[in-house]
């Protein structure tokens, strides 16, 4: 059986997970500050972005993300293995993306990405935080490039 502690704590990390969501699909690149810890370490590379600290994470974003006209970042399937005041999790993740039309009567493109995110989390005095993401890539369908 859980503890009230560990259903806290599993309640707390899941709303981590959508507030990253949520910061990304709403652009909001500095509420990615109450997610990551400062140091954190964060890795994109599979699918073709940075791996860098949140800084320059955020920096990343903030530059490649405007070529997309929408995208939805939905999770699911969350595996979290707490010990003390460290986890760690693996998310499902499936976001289809759209890139604006190109020329006239084009429509957008729509293509899908599917990932797990592997992540290590720790409590913080503010909560807590994601100290360590890797996307590790599952598929992508009608990419363009």
């Amino acid at each position: 059986m859980l503890s009230q502690q560990e259903i806290s704590d599993r309640l707390e990390i899941q709303d981590l997970l959508v507030d990253y969501c949520y910061a990304i699909d709403f652009r909001n690149w500095d509420a990615l500050d109450d997610i990551f810890t400062p140091d954190a370490i964060i890795d994109y590379t599979e699918l073709g972005g940075s791996r860098g600290n949140l800084t320059e994470t955020k920096a990343f974003l903030e530059q490649s993300m405007p070529i997309f006209e929408a995208f939805q970042h939905m999770i699911s399937t969350s595996k979290i293995t707490i010990t003390g005041d460290t986890a760690e999790g693996r998310t499902m993740l499936h976001n289809p993306m759209v890139l604006p039309a190109k020329g006239e009567g084009a429509k957008p493109h729509v293509f899908f990405c599917g990932l797990w995110y592997r992540d290590t989390f720790v409590r913080t005095p503010a909560g807590w935080r994601i100290s360590s993401r890797y996307e590790e890539k599952s598929y992508t369908y009608n990419q363009p490039w």
